[in-house]
């Protein structure tokens, strides 16, 4: 935690950018009948029922200090398709990152042994060393700013139906371009002080 929290207090450093990762399986539900548009007097209808199209992942990635985020939809969140989303970070997002500190929980698949997984072995090399990994504590993905991200994604946008990976692609998009317009930051004030006061009994008791 400790740690965590230490990245976040560091200055904005664009050489060494502060990335957060995070991810959240999506269902795909199509409507079983054909809503009833919206008219004068009457709002939309919608039939409760629903016809499930599968499952869809969502990656998000976000620069708490930079105003911006990034969403990826996948099929599947597999090693292989997190080590595709790590070298997009690298060599298309952050080229000239002289290391990108990235900030993520401690899902199996979320290690830079996935990179060998997807790439050969020179190439997964080079990779993984771009990057300088922490990790949030088991119970701890609070502590994650991609999670808040998420959060206001839900709320945001993931309020509706989404029948086919084409309309969601298409939603998240016009989310994240609005919402990067904006440039919106996170200004986290949870300290390591305030963990140690707050969070006392998460500590171990050490005798005077």
């Amino acid at each position: 935690m400790e740690d965590v929290l230490e990245v976040y207090h560091r200055p904005y450093d664009p050489p060494r950018p502060v990335v957060c990762l995070d991810e959240l399986p999506i269902q795909l539900i199509g409507e079983a009948r054909v809503p009833i548009a919206v008219a004068p007097g009457r709002p939309a209808r919608f039939d409760y029922e629903y016809v499930r199209h599968g499952t869809a992942n969502l990656f998000l990635l976000t620069e708490p200090l930079a105003g911006w985020r990034y969403v990826e939809v996948t099929d599947h969140r597999t090693a292989v398709d997190f080590a595709q989303l790590l070298r997009l970070l690298a060599e298309d997002i952050h080229p000239e990152a002289h290391k990108i500190v990235l900030v993520l929980d401690n899902l199996n698949t979320h290690r830079l042994a996935s990179l060998y997984q997807a790439f050969p072995p020179e190439v997964a090399r080079r990779l993984a060393g771009r990057f300088e990994v922490h990790y949030t504590p088991k119970h701890g993905s609070w502590l994650n700013v991609a999670e808040l991200e998420f959060s206001v994604l839900a709320r945001q946008c993931l309020g509706q139906r989404f029948g086919d990976r084409a309309s969601l692609e298409a939603a998240v998009s016009a989310w994240q371009i609005e919402r990067n317009e904006r440039g919106v930051e996170v200004d986290w004030q949870f300290t390591t002080k305030d963990a140690r006061i707050r969070l006392k009994r998460l500590y171990p008791s050490i005798p005077s």
